[in-house]
């Protein structure tokens, strides 16, 4: 089975609901353009501004579907707050590796553990049941775009 981007979310300011769109435009060093932390709204985005590992985020559909059905809950993909939902592919296996979505490169910084502000929304289950299992934080190393559909391509 080949891997995909499922799904690509952002939101422009904290707390807001993630929507799709179907194509990402990524700025080296900085973000997907119109998400919150590129704007640096993001509810953490004064407290990761020195650090490197904001510019976008990653989480499994497979993890989702998982925690879904272990919890019988039927959250969507939007409410786990992570920038793009791949499919086909182990994220915690990024961490410290460059790979690459079209002609953009990444390098996993590291994973994107459950925290106490998204638990509040989601329930005490979301912090008990995605530990090392919430999706791979990521720098952003080259400039362009992606969509929907693409897969990636580890370097």
């Amino acid at each position: 089975m080949s891997n995909k981007i499922k799904e690509i979310l952002i939101a422009s300011k904290a707390k807001e609901k993630l929507f799709n769109i179907k194509e990402a435009k990524v700025v080296k060093g900085k973000g997907i353009i119109g998400d919150r932390y590129y704007l640096q709204k993001g509810s953490f985005s004064q407290r990761l501004k020195d650090k490197e590992d904001f510019h976008i985020t990653f989480i499994e559909q497979e993890e989702i579907d998982t925690f879904n059905k272990k919890t019988n809950l039927n959250y969507s993909n939007d409410l786990f707050r992570r920038n793009i939902v791949t499919e086909g592919i182990g994220l915690n296996d990024l961490v410290g590796k460059r790979f690459k979505i079209n002609d953009i490169e990444f390098l996993g910084m590291r994973l994107c553990e459950p925290c106490k502000l998204l638990s509040l929304d989601l329930g005490e289950e979301f912090l008990s049941q995605m530990v090392h299992k919430a999706g791979l934080r990521a720098k952003i190393l080259s400039s362009g775009s992606f969509t929907l559909g693409e897969s990636i391509e580890v370097l």
